[in-house]
């Protein structure tokens, strides 16, 4: 079982997992969950609300998964996430997101790529109420359209 265990995880990463090390890294979920809600204290307003939000229900939905490979990903990826969040409220206009690799988006599953359609769509609508400035023309730029 743990060789399928390492098969399975193998195409979450390019190097290979070692599931002592990925345990060492992450937070656990309680406290993981309180630094992002801290972090976002950071964001602009519109922001913080939708990504709470987004974040309680995230944790919620997993909070009775049992597969410890489900798990680890999950941490993993919002660890990720918090470190790419501004550390204090002084870089509020430098967090600007990043592009999602090509790779993540073909691994998706059909209902995950919904709820990824479903927040770009959240997001624009909290942007374009805010008077984000950005033309029509970069914002279908970002969507990789014409």
């Amino acid at each position: 079982m743990y060789c399928t265990t390492i098969r399975r995880a193998a195409s979450l990463t390019t190097k290979p997992l070692n599931l002592q090390e990925a345990n060492a890294a992450l937070l656990p979920p309680k406290p993981l969950f309180r630094q992002i809600l801290r972090s976002h204290r950071n964001l602009p307003t519109e922001m913080r609300f939708l990504g709470d939000d987004y974040v309680k229900a995230e944790f919620r939905r997993h909070k009775a998964v049992t597969n410890p490979i489900h798990i680890i990903g999950f941490l993993s990826q919002w660890k990720l996430y918090l470190q790419a969040l501004p550390a204090s409220e002084g870089t509020q206009k430098s967090f600007a997101g990043q592009k999602l690799d090509p790779g993540l988006l073909e691994k998706m599953s059909p209902e995950q790529l919904g709820q990824l359609y479903e927040l770009m769509n959240a997001t624009k609508e909290v942007w374009s109420d805010s008077g984000s400035g950005r033309s029509e023309s970069e914002e279908r730029k970002d969507l990789g359209k014409p």
